[in-house]
């Protein structure tokens, strides 16, 4: 059996969906209703209470139905028990009830009653659910809703079973069952009398019931129609009728009353459907039974006492006489059979009671029948029309009828006959006038005037036009002429019916009734009032009352010919409409027929244009005054000289007859011709007349006033809020308004009087309703009679309908004010004050119109109210509290909720989102997520107000609110094609409660909870299902992909933001993780078998799509597109360039523009805006239009406004697709960014996974399909998984035995191969040639091709020498043929791959990479040549090199850097861009004198590279910089602007050492050398900069400047011997550099000793030049003591040096053993070493208390190699620069004149003898000697040669 909630969803689905249900929607269908056929046959049967089930029960053990058993309390045994007694349900069945509830409610905490009214609302719920389901699938038979012919017949075939089977039965029983006072029924004595409905609101017990017995009477009138109805059937049914009708004497019950009228219609649609059916083979079924017909005969025609049930058996008299006369052969014999004369016997009493006019007031005419369920009143009135044409085809009836009618006429008063009463006459649409409605002819008429209010019924229906032509001769009384007028008056109601009675008064088919009548009448009246106003004395004459009603009765014929007549026949059937008018300013003519004239001239003003005008014109002329035309200072006759006026008519006449058809056809007269204009530039000042009559006549005072009639007291009020609303919505408030209102503020009394045709209507409501005055309060008593009060009224009065619309009107003008409010509020305060700070005076004034979103009748009030809410909120920040302290809190989360849950149930699509008020509700709730809290959406969505927001604890299942509705409608994912926009609007708001800092704990918390596993849920039901088509679904298609984009949003938001410490948040992140990444993450790994194989495909071959290659696969279609392409149709026609102006206007955007802002934010094409624009553009450009246009023009600008309404429609829906594209394609790109950033340490192997993100990302983004929006969302994802690819090397490795992993296992497991990099490079590069990009696009995939280059260039750290890597993979291969060398050619493979795929497209690529280099934006150029220096570094055959010189862009390159001046050297962002792009220019020219060598140096010399940076301006800024450093002592923007300079100054300094190598030592004494006398040039030229960087304090420098002294030093160390004199002090600048570095103390300089040292060895370098070279030769000591005396290093100073760099040596050599040792014995380390190495690493924030042993070893084992690293680079450096000392200090000592001279020198003292430092050096030599190969690394050999041979020399001069 299907649960009843579970079947009603799937028949709704399927019978009421937007669409054909598909096959599967039907087999579930049939399956569903097939399954619940014994739940249908016997409806709503329980199984009664049982003592053996409720003696279980009071044990406290049940066990239930397809469960274990389950232990109660004494309050569930309690409540169980309370349950079986109040509803006669079996006790078990009672506690099943109690546990359902707890699962949809939760009913922990809550107070017994309240548990047991929620199991009892839940019991009622399933029985609606089971109702409702019986009523649709009854309906889809009965009714005609476009469903396929066969699946109708199918469910038609189970409903006749199911009838057959007993159902009708059950029907007519339950009517009756649940009527009674007892459990079963309404309930007994003793049983609750309340229940909790599903959306937890108190609701009555007995009106659940009452409503249930009005759907089984509905389902018993459809049943009928379904299968014929059986005579036991037919007196039950009427005498439940009976029994049902004496219930209603003294009551207006609503549901009491439509409940009869089913049974009454029950009735009626029996008799004729069955005698109807009736064909020769196949019998009528009620007339088989000879003894029914003669028992039913007996009952119907017996008499009873009660008279209102004698009127509803006098219908169903009428019904079956009816029945009887289908039955006979339609001729009437000389002898009457029974039946004759049963008909006889019924028409007399029929007529004798006047069943007419009990079925006109007591049924067609009640607020019962009108506000009953529209399908069923159609039907009502579909077989009343049967009846009625039956009736009148027999000739008994019609006799009858004959006889009426004579009788009526005799009766009656004579036509024009008696005088008219001014003070009794009423409106003719009043009830009041009961004598002549009482004759059943008159009654009869109106009857079928009621009846045939739907134009269908009136198709093809002769017998109806047979009796209107019967009807329509021989009238003798007004009151008969009348009826009959009203009768043609609703004929009229169609097309088709209009040209009939058009024609047949034109024709005078009768003889006294005709167009010419009521013309003819008109002017003799007119003439009347005419000669008696030119009599002298004379009265005005009256006019007859039987005249002045059938003119009305003539006018509302016309009225109604004139609304339904063909558009363009109409136009000539009444040309000359002056008659009209000629009466309105008698004041003898009655208003109710004044109000009939005017009512028919507004029917004209829709029928042409030219009639508007014409009708402005004679109201002026004819019109009593207060109409302010246009032609206003034009009268002849000044208003204030009429004494009779429309002022006079209302107060005087009207107001006394308690009746205002006058004034009120007047209203709706102006308020049709205001709505017609589009001049709008007088801003209304011309109907400043009408509005100040409505203002201070009609509206003002209406509370004042009485009315006869309530129905035309509100018509009245409707009338005026809409002209209020009009004078608002059309008129704008500017800024003159703004000091308008104070001018005339200062003005007197008799100046302001003067002032009124200057007013302005918008102005003065405005007013009124920013100082609370008459409109306001007025409207304020409308609406807070409360919607309760509206409700009641709505559904139990006949005005019901105009009081909603008043409500409806008066929400809609406080909803303008609120627009307009703000404009002026600042500028008139305190005078006037903001409307809410108005309303807030009151606060019952704001619960009452916000409590009308419980008002569910008319959408467009609720729309409205959420509407005010929305205004409030953003303006009130204490709204929230203001509605808890008014206790309407709880309500109105009631209601916001179920008006949402109401939506979310229907089935139809709302095109128009913004009258969609579940849209309205969700838009609300994410409008004030983030506004301070206390806000709205807080409240609404249930959270804990009493404690910070950020504890709440939410239980969606225990509150009833918007948050339950929404989380029900995500989960259970019902009619995802209508609740589209509900649903992306879900995922919307639950991310942006996510992301909210105050909101994000507990909606997370939830969302991650058990109950829901809300997060990874929807992934396959929303996430990776197919994407619905765009020819039939767009809209369906771009709300798909906007819920995709906030589904993966808020699963980024959650995998980012959550803390994973707790289990909740853990558990969530792991299973997002599994379902998006692979369900084998977690747990075994991904196991790789796409990166194994060598070939360039390899990428994308064999890899197995997980979920976020397939979400990827979704938004992987081409862009629709929104460029403005006009249709062919279009384009050919002369108005496309108009189009494109209105279209392409800037000023279109504004308010009043063609474009608005989406709910989505998308910006569209308004197309009433825009269809409003080409009318108004066509009439300027032919303004014979909108007068005299002939109808082909007219259809040829109708036609392409269509088209280009068409257009917009669809560049609205390609617009919006595009942005849902982009905005699913940002989300998928948000989890993988978060995803890869950081949550991949849980993976196993990262790498495949990155490069299928990686590869997948750039296939899409090199696809045509793909956007260039596209493209720059995708290649940053591909940069992010780049990036982290080239991180991968730092990352612990996860998946490894921790026991065997090993340094090789480390370096080989973190590149990916070769054909992997083949596959990301070659689609890296179709996507930089994709032929839509932009630089910005560029810009990414010059990092990301930057960022392959360094990552596919390292697959060994460098940071880690080859010395090391040499010594760790030895100690580690055992006998492996894995190597260093085999790891080098795999690098050397691949480097060559990446150029043979690069050469392949390498002219189309540096055409786009030049061109950015030369012509883009300063980003652009900088990010292009560093592409082009990283294309140079994979060059081979100088291929790049010749490119860029054939192309000149080096050339150019050249001139850039001469060019660069002091200005852009400022500190502006542009000026830093500048200096960004030139330091680019000198790194890609240092790349080429790098990569190529002395060749590359050799061309930048040849090409001028001295010469032009010596122009370069940056150097001297440089100067200055420092400069200004100094006095301004490291202000931050000055030591930016140092660093700024610093990296333009040390490139170029680079680019000069390079060319240095060009230099050849052969050609020393060549003073031609070009290269030399240049840079010993440049020198010169920048002696400030060159003097700077050598005066810098060493031991104090960073290492910019030590580099940058490096620079210096070893370009004068390398060409300044060549120059021959020292003019610029360079030289003794290097030697002071050399004594104060040479004698340095290691262990102080730790840090930066490895740059010291390369100092040393450049400066050693220079001096063992000059030894050599030059011939200089050093003394022991200083000795020197003259000022005068240059400073020159000495042998001692280099015997410190060498002291110095031994110890060095010594410690390097020692630690690095130590750590290559301790590399080796990882594994053995315990943690406590292990985290004593990280932390003397620096290291400690790589690691977290929770990492394993496993990862810590990682971390140590790579620093230590990078520290290993670091010490063989120093041991390298220190070997050359400590053979440089020792052979200097050889040649002074091989040298035996300089021996000599050291020898026999002057002394100073003992340690200036050569003995003396060549004691010093023995123990430093015999140190050196001991230095081992295997520590060091390099070969030792010359080394060892050298240190012997100065050994020996050193002893020998000991004994000197």
């Amino acid at each position: 059996m299907v649960p009843a909630k579970q079947l009603l969803s799937t028949i709704e689905s399927t019978l009421l969906g937007p669409s054909p249900p598909t096959p599967a929607q039907r087999i579930e269908l049939m399956h569903a209703i097939h399954n619940s056929f014994s739940s249908f046959q016997s409806l709503l049967s329980y199984p009664p209470p049982k003592p053996s089930d409720r003696a279980q029960v009071q044990s406290k053990q049940v066990r239930l139905p397809d469960s274990s058993p389950i232990s109660l309390d004494d309050q569930d045994v309690h409540i169980a028990l309370k349950l079986s007694d109040d509803l006669y349900l079996n006790e078990i069945d009672c506690v099943s009830l109690i546990v359902s509830a707890n699962q949809e409610w939760g009913l922990l905490g809550r107070e017994p009653l309240e548990i047991l009214r929620l199991a009892s609302g839940l019991w009622y719920t399933e029985r609606r659910n089971l109702l409702t389901a019986l009523y649709t699938l009854l309906r889809a038979v009965v009714l005609d809703q476009g469903l396929e012919v066969d699946l109708v017949s199918d469910i038609q075939k189970y409903l006749e079973d199911l009838i057959s089977a007993g159902l009708r039965q059950r029907l007519i029983s339950l009517i009756k069952e649940l009527n009674r006072e007892e459990p079963a029924g309404q309930g007994g004595p003793h049983s609750e009398l309340y229940v909790l409905d599903s959306r937890g609101a108190l609701v009555e017990r007995r009106a659940v019931v009452c409503r249930e017995r009005l759907i089984i009477g509905h389902c018993l009138v459809l049943s009928i129609l379904v299968v014929r109805i059986s005579p036991k059937d037919v007196k039950d049914i009427f005498s439940e009728l009976k029994d049902t009708a004496a219930e209603l004497s003294g009551t207006a019950a609503t549901l009491k009353q439509q409940i009869t009228f089913s049974l009454l219609f029950s009735l009626v649609i029996s008799f004729v459907s069955d005698a109807l059916s009736a064909v020769p083979d196949k019998a009528s079924i009620l007339s088989c039974d000879v003894s029914f017909r003669h028992e039913f005969q007996e009952i119907v025609i017996a008499h009873g006492n009660d008279p209102n049930v004698e009127g509803f058996v006098d219908c169903i008299r009428l019904a079956w006489a009816v029945h009887l006369m289908l039955l006979q052969d339609g001729t009437v014999s000389s002898a009457l059979s029974t039946d004759l004369k049963n008909i006889c016997a019924c028409l007399e009493v029929i007529f004798t009671n006047n069943v007419f006019q009990f079925l006109l007031d007591r049924i067609l005419r009640s607020a019962a029948y009108h506000n009953d369920d529209e399908d069923m009143v159609y039907m009502y009135n579909a077989y009343l029309h049967k009846l009625i044409t039956c009736f009148l085809s027999h000739p008994l009836a019609r006799d009858k009828v004959k006889e009426a009618k004579d009788k009526a006429m005799s009766v009656l008063s004579p036509y024009r006959s008696g005088s008219h009463d001014r003070v009794h006459e009423g409106n003719l649409n009043s009830q009041q006038a009961i004598e002549p409605a009482s004759l059943p002819f008159v009654s009869l008429l109106e009857f079928v005037s009621e009846i045939y209010q739907e134009p269908e019924l009136l198709a093809g229906n002769d017998v109806l036009w047979t009796f209107v032509n019967f009807a329509g001769e021989d009238h003798t009384s007004f009151q008969t002429l009348v009826a009959f007028l009203k009768m043609l008056s609703t004929l009229a109601s169609s097309q088709e019916g209009a040209s009939r009675v058009f024609d047949m008064l034109q024709s005078r088919t009768f003889r006294s009734v005709g167009w010419s009548t009521l013309f003819e009448c008109l002017s003799i009246y007119e003439e009347k009032f005419k000669r008696s106003l030119q009599a002298a004395g004379a009265m005005l004459p009256e006019i007859q009352e039987g005249d002045a009603k059938a003119l009305v009765g003539y006018l509302t014929v016309l009225q109604k010919v004139m609304e339904h007549g063909n558009p363009i026949e109409r136009k000539n059937w009444f040309p000359d409409i002056e008659p009209f008018f000629k009466l309105l300013s008698y004041e003898n003519v009655p208003p109710y027929l004044k109000g009939a004239l005017r009512n028919t001239i507004t029917t004209f003003i829709q029928v042409s244009p030219i009639f508007k005008d014409t009708i402005w014109s004679y109201l002026e002329q004819y019109d009593l005054p207060v109409v302010v035309g246009t032609n206003i200072g034009n009268s002849s006759q000044p208003m204030a000289a009429q004494i009779y006026d429309m002022r006079f008519e209302l107060n005087e006449i009207e107001a006394r007859r308690e009746r205002y058809p006058s004034t009120l056809s007047f209203l709706n007269l102006l308020n049709a011709l205001i709505a017609e204009e589009r001049d709008v530039s007088d801003r209304g000042r011309r109907f400043i007349g009408v509005f100040r009559f409505i203002y201070d006549d009609v509206f003002g005072p209406f509370q004042q006033r009485a009315y006869a009639d309530p129905y035309e007291k509100w018509q009245l009020i409707v009338a005026c809020l809409q002209h209020f609303q009009m004078m608002l919505s059309m008129y704008d408030i500017k800024d003159e308004d703004i000091d308008s209102v104070f001018d005339q503020s200062q003005l007197s009394a008799v100046a302001q009087s003067a002032q009124l045709q200057m007013q302005l209507p918008v102005v003065e409501l405005m007013k009124d309703f920013m100082s609370g005055k008459t409109v306001f309060r007025n409207i304020m008593s409308i609406l807070t009679r409360g919607v309760n009060a509206i409700i009641t009224e709505r559904t139990t009065q006949v005005y019901g309908q105009l009081l909603e619309k008043a409500v409806q009107l008066s929400l809609e003008i406080l909803i303008l004010v609120f627009e307009k409010d703000v404009i002026v509020s600042d500028f008139w305060r305190p005078l006037y004050q903001p409307l809410d700070i108005i309303l807030s005076q009151d606060h019952n004034q704001i619960v009452a119109f916000l409590e009308y979103v419980r008002y569910d009748f008319r959408p467009q009030i609720q729309q409205c109210s959420i509407r005010i809410m929305s205004i409030l909120s953003s303006r009130m920040v204490e709204l929230v509290q203001l509605l808890l302290k008014s206790n309407a809190a709880n309500c109105l989360i009631e209601d916001y909720a179920a008006c949402l849950e109401l939506r979310s149930e229907e089935c139809q699509i709302i095109e128009n989102s913004r009258e969609d008020s579940g849209i309205l509700i969700m838009q609300l709730l994410i409008d004030n997520i983030s506004r301070p809290a206390p806000n709205l959406t807080q409240l609404l969505l249930k959270f804990d107000l009493d404690t910070p927001i950020e504890r709440t604890v939410l239980q969606p299942r225990f509150h009833y609110s918007c948050l339950k509705v929404i989380l029900d409608m995500l989960d259970q994912y019902i009619k995802p094609d209508v609740n589209a926009l509900l649903h992306e609007f879900g995922f919307q708001l639950l991310y942006e409660l996510c992301l909210d800092p105050v909101t994000s704990g507990p909606t997370m918390d939830l969302l991650s909870s058990k109950k829901y596993h809300f997060f990874v849920k929807h992934l396959v039901t929303v996430g990776v299902a197919p994407l619905p088509k765009r020819n039939n679904t767009q809209a369906l298609r771009i709300s798909s992909l906007h819920q995709r984009a906030w589904l993966l949003k808020l699963l980024a938001t959650e995998l980012h933001a959550c803390d994973i410490s707790g289990s909740l948040h853990r558990e969530a992140c792991q299973s997002i993780l599994a379902h998006i990444f692979g369900k084998d993450i977690i747990e075994d790994g991904i196991h790789s078998s796409t990166l194994q194989n060598g070939d360039e495909d390899s990428g994308a071959g064999s890899m197995s799509k997980s979920k976020v290659l397939e979400l990827l696969e979704v938004v992987r279609f081409k862009s629709p597109d929104t460029y403005p392409k006009f249709s062919e149709a279009v384009r050919n026609l002369k108005y496309v360039s108009l189009v494109e102006g209105i279209i392409g206007n800037p000023t279109t955007s504004e308010k009043g523009g063609i474009y608005y802002y989406s709910e989505r934010g998308d910006r569209l094409i308004d197309l009433a805006s825009f269809r409003d624009k080409l009318w108004q553009k066509f009439n300027l450009i032919s303004p014979q239009l909108g007068s005299f246009a002939s109808e082909a023009e007219l259809g040829e600008v109708r036609e392409t406004i269509q088209h280009l309404l068409r257009w917009g429609w669809k560049y609205n829906k390609n617009l919006e697709e595009q942005a849902a594209q982009l905005h699913m394609l940002t989300g998928w790109s948000q989890i993988v960014e978060v995803t890869v950033s950081r949550r991949m340490s849980s993976f196993p192997n990262r790498s495949e996974i990155l490069f299928q993100v990686l590869d997948v990302s750039l296939s899409t983004s090199a696809s045509p399909d793909c956007s260039m929006k596209m493209a720059v969302i995708l290649t940053q994802v591909a940069l992010t998984c780049m990036a982290k690819l080239r991180d991968e090397r730092f990352l612990c490795p996860i998946g490894l035995d921790s026991d065997s992993f090993t340094f090789l296992d480390m370096l080989m497991m973190k590149q990916l191969p070769n054909g992997a990099c083949h596959s990301i490079l070659f689609k890296l590069i179709m996507a930089i040639l994709r032929q839509e990009s932009s630089e910005a696009l560029r810009r990414r995939q010059y990092a990301l091709l930057l960022s392959y280059f360094q990552y596919s260039q390292n697959m060994v750290d460098p940071d880690v020498p080859t010395s090391v890597l040499k010594s760790l993979l030895l100690s580690e291969q055992e006998g492996e043929d894995l190597d260093l060398q085999k790891i080098h050619k795999e690098q050397a493979e691949l480097a060559r791959a990446n150029f043979s795929i690069f050469r392949k497209e390498a002219q189309a690529v540096l055409d786009v990479v030049i061109k950015d280099a030369t012509q883009g934006s300063e980003s652009g150029k900088t990010v292009s040549l560093f592409v082009l220096d990283a294309l140079i570094c994979i060059d081979h055959d100088r291929f790049i090199l010749n490119q860029l010189q054939s192309r000149g862009f080096l050339r150019s390159c050249f001139i850039r850097i001469s060019n660069f001046s002091s200005q852009d050297g400022g500190r502006s962002l542009d000026s830093l861009q500048r200096a960004c792009t030139l330091e680019a220019e000198l790194v890609l020219l240092l790349r080429i004198s790098h990569k190529y060598g002395k060749l590359g140096a050799q061309v930048l010399f040849s090409m001028g590279v001295l010469e032009h940076t010596s122009s370069c301006k940056a150097v001297n800024i440089h100067v200055k910089g420092s400069l200004m450093r100094v006095e301004t002592k490291l202000g931050r923007d000055v030591a930016m602007d140092i660093d700024r300079q610093r990296m333009i100054v040390a490139p170029i300094l680079r680019i000069v050492l390079s060319l240095t190598s060009l230099v050849d030592t052969s050609e020393f004494f060549e003073v031609k050398n070009k290269i030399v006398r240049e840079v010993i040039d440049f020198v010169k030229g920048h002696q400030l900069l060159f003097d700077q960087i050598l005066r810098e304090n060493i031991p104090k420098a960073e290492d910019l400047t030590l580099e940058e002294i490096n620079l210096v030093v070893g370009i004068l160390c390398k060409i300044w011997p060549y120059e021959e004199s020292d003019e610029y002090g360079f030289v003794q600048g290097l030697f002071g550099m050399m004594c104060a570095l040479f004698p340095r103390d290691s262990e102080n300089q730790r840090k930066s000793e490895l740059k010291v040292f390369q100092l040393c060895f450049s400066l050693s370098s220079y001096l063992y030049f000059l030894v050599t070279k030059k011939f200089l030769r050093l003394q022991v000591s200083d000795v020197s003591t003259g000022y005068n005396v240059q400073q020159q290093p000495t042998l001692a100073l280099l015997g410190s040096l060498l002291n110095s760099v031994t110890a060095t040596l010594e410690r390097a050599c020692e630690e690095k053993s130590l750590l290559l040792n301790k590399i080796q014995d990882m594994n053995e380390l315990s943690r406590q070493e292990v985290d004593e190495i990280i932390s003397m690493c620096s290291r400690k924030e790589c690691v977290s208390s929770s990492d394993n042993i496993q990862k810590r070893r990682y971390i140590a084992m790579m620093e230590m190699c990078q520290v290993a690293g670091n010490k063989d680079q120093l041991i390298t450096l220190l070997l050359p620069l400590a053979e440089n000392v020792l052979n200097i200090l050889l040649i002074h000592l091989q040298d035996e004149e300089t021996v000599e001279m050291i020898t026999h020198g002057a002394k100073s003292d003992l340690e200036q003898d050569l003995p003396w430092l060549c004691g010093k050096l023995v123990p430093i030599l015999e140190r050196l000697e001991l230095l081992s190969e295997d520590k060091t690394g390099h070969n030792l050999k010359v080394f060892r040669r050298l240190v012997n041979s100065l050994k020996e020399l050193a002893i020998q001069n000991l004994a000197l």
